[in-house]
């Protein structure tokens, strides 16, 4: 009981004496040990990772799941330690309307078949959305969260912890100044060179912890580079699954498009669709087997006007009599017709033989 009694009531002096001194430093009548040049570089430097971190992550959830109310949600889910109810995103929304609207519409008819292509594809960029956000989610805000719950919280915790060691120093430097008898000088020297000690040993500590946030930094960088590859990936498939859409439309009835500009006579002028170029330079994005269908191997067989198997990618409806419909996964012959759009090949199954889309085709050896 005498133990813990004394225990208080130096644990209370020490606290009084850091308190007398920290107020007596702002009132300007107390010295402060300032930290060496380095060390405070050191801190600033960490703050400011803590700071432009925390604002990278907020803009990346942001971008990520723009709806306030569904990160609110998932918010809640991962602090309860539960998994958030899988919804479908605004891509596999619109691709779900489009495709019902067009079974509605008719499968048959041109506009029918097109919504149903068109939601198709919007379902196809939803899922790739998807992909993009759970690789995000691992590769790039997990690694930036673990810094400010983990690293630096230990940072902050020695940084106080120096804080209240340099307050013991000053104070014991204070001790010292105002000590008259010899005995009371000798004890507070004694006092000093231990607080000194106490406060160097926990500089070092500080300072080893603050220059690790040099490796935050390098590990942050390839955080970074998977970030950048993720949607690098992401916009490849966008693009990929769009230009098919459109060579889809494309081939639709060419009367389709007529009767559409037909019905706005009246002086209104007629839509220009504009066409992308499918010559730019992307990565090759892997859509099933489909990353195939742009290789070198189309052009060898368009330049030699000879024939090559292929098999189909996936199941294709001819828009018109010129064509031929197609099942995935059976091979057929094609072979290039002089003249014909470079998009489109001859296809010929037994005696059926029509135009059939490069990007439902991988050429086989």
């Amino acid at each position: 009981m005498d133990f813990n009694v004394k225990r208080l009531a130096a644990d209370a002096g020490t606290f009084l004496s850091r308190a007398v001194q920290f107020t007596e430093e702002k009132l300007g009548q107390a010295e402060k040990t300032e930290l060496d040049a380095h060390l405070e570089k050191l801190l600033v430097r960490a703050e400011n990772t803590k700071q432009w971190t925390e604002r990278i992550m907020k803009q990346t959830e942001v971008l990520l799941q723009p709806n306030p109310n569904v990160r609110l949600e998932e918010f809640v889910y991962e602090k309860l330690e539960k998994k958030a109810p899988t919804r479908m995103n605004n891509h596999e929304l619109l691709g779900q309307s489009m495709i019902e609207s067009g079974g509605e519409f008719g499968p048959g008819t041109a506009y029918g078949n097109a919504l149903i292509k068109c939601g198709e594809t919007e379902k196809q960029i939803g899922g790739a959305e998807r992909e993009l956000i759970q690789s995000s989610a691992i590769n790039f805000l997990t690694p930036f969260r673990n810094f400010l719950e983990g690293d630096f919280k230990t940072i902050l915790k020695e940084r106080k912890l120096l804080q209240v060691k340099r307050l013991d120093l000053d104070a014991a430097k204070t001790k010292l100044k105002k000590a008259r008898m010899a005995d009371g000088r000798a004890a507070a020297e004694q006092e000093m060179r231990m607080t000194q000690s106490e406060f160097d040993r926990q500089a070092e500590i500080t300072r080893l912890l603050l220059e690790g946030v040099s490796s935050t930094h390098a590990h942050h960088l390839r955080c970074l580079n998977d970030f950048v590859e993720a949607q690098t990936t992401y916009y490849a498939q966008c693009y990929h699954y769009m230009v098919d859409l459109q060579k889809q439309l494309g081939s639709f009835p060419s009367t389709f498009s007529n009767n559409n500009q037909s019905s706005m006579s009246g002086g209104a002028s007629s839509i220009s669709v504009p066409t992308i170029s499918v010559s730019a330079s992307l990565p090759s994005v892997s859509a099933g087997r489909g990353g195939s269908a742009a290789s070198g191997g189309f052009n060898e067989l368009r330049s030699s006007n000879g024939s090559r198997k292929a098999r189909v990618l996936y199941d294709y409806d001819a828009a018109s009599s010129s064509e031929l419909s197609l099942l995935a996964d059976e091979v057929i012959v094609v072979s290039s017709v002089p003249g014909m759009d470079s998009d489109w090949l001859m296809g010929e199954r037994g005696n059926q033989k029509g135009k059939v889309p490069i990007t439902y085709l991988e050429l086989l050896n």
